[in-house]
């Protein structure tokens, strides 16, 4: 990502307009001067490529009402306010509201830049995210990522609506290749943060020594021209963290990650006061995944469990559909024939590496090269009785859909008496309520 050099220099004072114009051009940056606030605001748009520094008294609009009108047009872009000693409250109070960081003058021509390159990088990094999210939101409305009309997923994406609309911070908890990480991406794509950053860390893979600087980021070395590396929370900020396999996260750390995110504000580098910090978090875990007891309690307002594929196997033949499709989308082959003996496989496979084990099988299939192709060798043939039994299954939950949950109107639709059918709903496991919301 090519940090941004652009700033947008406003005051009133033509000499020391002029002399900073001159500091932050030696320094490589791209000025853009003007001596009031509001010729300042023409041409800025949320897509604008750099930051804006102001000062704060001057004549008719003043920096702050001027952060205001940029605050309205675009929460992210940040803006420096450069304040005399008898305005440094209102400027704290300015910070608070989501100005970027503000400098007393006469500031030093390094403070200043510092302050300035963070800020560019900063405003590189919103803008990366939003062009990276474009793809992803339309990917999301024409492929729904939690398919299927099981019970356990229509709860599900019950819940995590819900969650979103709530912006409540939350657990996800289920087995490896489950979709915890698509139940995520869903709650951010229909919450109202679905405009600001999700940015996902795998715990699992973080490196203890680099912990605290891949949080809170890392200043530039001295003398260097590269802007510093910003933190994880500085780019979730008014957006969504997401912690994948944060039971993975040794307790330590666990520890520190909480009174991070519990301070509700941090530092950044050379800054003269604390950032205030606005997150949602999202952090998934296995089914029972061991956390810190606070971090536990912090998380644990909202648990949505995400159900193996083993427990909801009436939705494996649309998801099969699905992950074909796409696979013979991507890889630009035809998609090739479903047999009686492929689904009735699919009903009896156990799945243990679920929606990622689907997904593989669905691709093998489409290169004609997986276990159960037609021309290929090897793979058990499911035995009869198996065969029978998940045809049944599948059978009876459809007619228990199509009635939507009356059990007498389905037992009319399979022509079965009522102790038969109730015997063949024990032996399934198969519960008619289950299906009363679909």
């Amino acid at each position: 990502m090519t940090p941004l050099l652009r700033v947008r220099l406003i005051d009133d004072d033509d000499d020391l307009r002029a002399a900073q114009r001159q500091t932050l051009t030696l320094a490589g940056l791209e000025v853009e001067e003007f001596s009031a606030a509001e010729p300042a605001l023409a041409g800025l748009s949320p897509d604008y490529p750099g930051v804006v520094l102001t000062d704060v008294r001057m004549p008719g609009m003043d920096g702050i009402q001027l952060f205001q009108r940029l605050h309205a047009l675009d929460p992210d872009l940040p803006v420096i306010l450069l304040t005399g000693h008898g305005d440094v409250q209102m400027a704290v109070s300015a910070l608070q509201d989501g100005a970027y960081d503000f400098r007393t003058k006469p500031v030093a021509a390094d403070r200043l830049i510092a302050a300035l390159r963070r800020a560019l990088a900063t405003r590189a990094l919103v803008l990366e995210n939003r062009r990276l999210r474009l793809p992803s939101l339309d990917a999301a409305a024409a492929h729904p990522p939690l398919m299927g009309d099981s019970a356990a997923m229509v709860r599900l994406r019950e819940m995590l609506h819900r969650v979103a609309e709530a912006e409540s911070d939350a657990l996800i908890r289920g087995p490896a290749g489950a979709g915890k990480s698509l139940v995520a991406r869903a709650i951010h794509q229909q919450g109202r943060r679905r405009s600001r950053a999700l940015v996902t860390v795998d715990c699992a893979s973080v490196d203890a020594a680099g912990f605290e600087v891949l949080l809170t980021g890392q200043e530039a070395a001295p003398g260097s021209r590269l802007p510093r590396r910003p933190g994880l929370l500085e780019g979730a900020h008014r957006g969504i963290l997401c912690l994948e396999r944060l039971d993975d996260l040794p307790r330590h750390l666990q520890t520190r990650l909480l009174a991070l995110v519990e301070a509700g504000e941090f530092w950044l580098p050379g800054a003269a006061a604390p950032r205030p910090l606005d997150l949602q978090i999202l952090a998934t875990t296995g089914p029972s995944g061991d956390l810190h007891e606070g971090l536990f309690y912090r998380l644990s307002r909202a648990i949505l469990e995400v159900p193996p594929l083993s427990a909801r196997r009436e939705d494996v033949p649309a998801l099969f559909r699905h992950f074909l499709q796409a696979a013979a989308d991507r890889l630009s082959r035809s998609v090739p024939p479903l047999t009686d003996l492929l689904m009735a496989r699919l009903s009896t496979h156990g799945w243990p590496g679920n929606l990622r084990e689907l997904q593989g099988q669905a691709e093998s299939h489409v290169l004609g090269v997986g276990p159960w192709t037609p021309d290929t060798a090897g793979g058990d043939r499911p035995a009869l009785p198996d065969l029978v039994a998940a045809c049944e299954a599948g059978l009876i939950r459809d007619a228990l859909r199509e009635a939507r949950g009356n059990a007498t109107e389905a037992m009319t639709l399979l022509g079965l008496p009522r102790k038969t059918f109730y015997d063949k709903l024990s032996r399934h496991g198969i519960r008619p309520a289950d299906f009363r919301s679909q």
